[in-house]
Formats: structure tokens, sequence, C-alpha cells
């Protein structure tokens, strides 16, 4: 049995569209296909950046610090993942 398959509409001005034509056919891909990579890596990308990935990354990035002794600035870089 294959799996569901869903749709997603795209609008683009004429120009992205040759644009994404363009890389796909340098890659020997359909455009689809070149889409759907493009759109998952950066969703991957996205997703492994997001601050709720990072959970405990603040905690981490404290440990051992003497953190009475820290700036506001540096605190706040660390909390922005900086």
């Amino acid at each position: 049995m294959s799996a569901a398959v869903d749709r997603l509409d795209l609008r683009l001005s004429a120009e992205d569209k040759a644009r994404i034509r363009r890389a796909a056919a340098l890659q020997g891909i359909a455009v689809a296909a070149f889409v759907r990579e493009a759109a998952l890596r950066e969703a991957e990308a996205t997703i492994t950046r997001s601050p709720k990935a990072r959970t405990g990354s603040l905690a981490a990035g404290l440990r051992g610090r003497a953190t009475a002794r820290m700036s506001t600035d540096e605190i706040m870089r660390l909390t922005r993942g900086a």
C-alpha cells in the first residue's frame, strides 16, 4: 500500500519560477523534486535551530560559569544562542 500524498500549491513570480527551473535543470532533477528537497532541507535546518530543539542549552552554557559575575549582555548572548 502506498503512502498518502498531499499537495502544496505555491504562487511565484515568473522570474522566481525561471530561477527554480534553471536550478533544477542544473541538478538534473524535476522542478517538483528540486522544490521538495529544498523545502525539506530548510525545514530541517529551521527545526534544528529552534530554541525548543536546544532544550537545556542555556543551562549547559551557564554551567561552570560564575553567573553572578556575568554581565547582562553575556547572559543575553547565551539566551539568544549567539
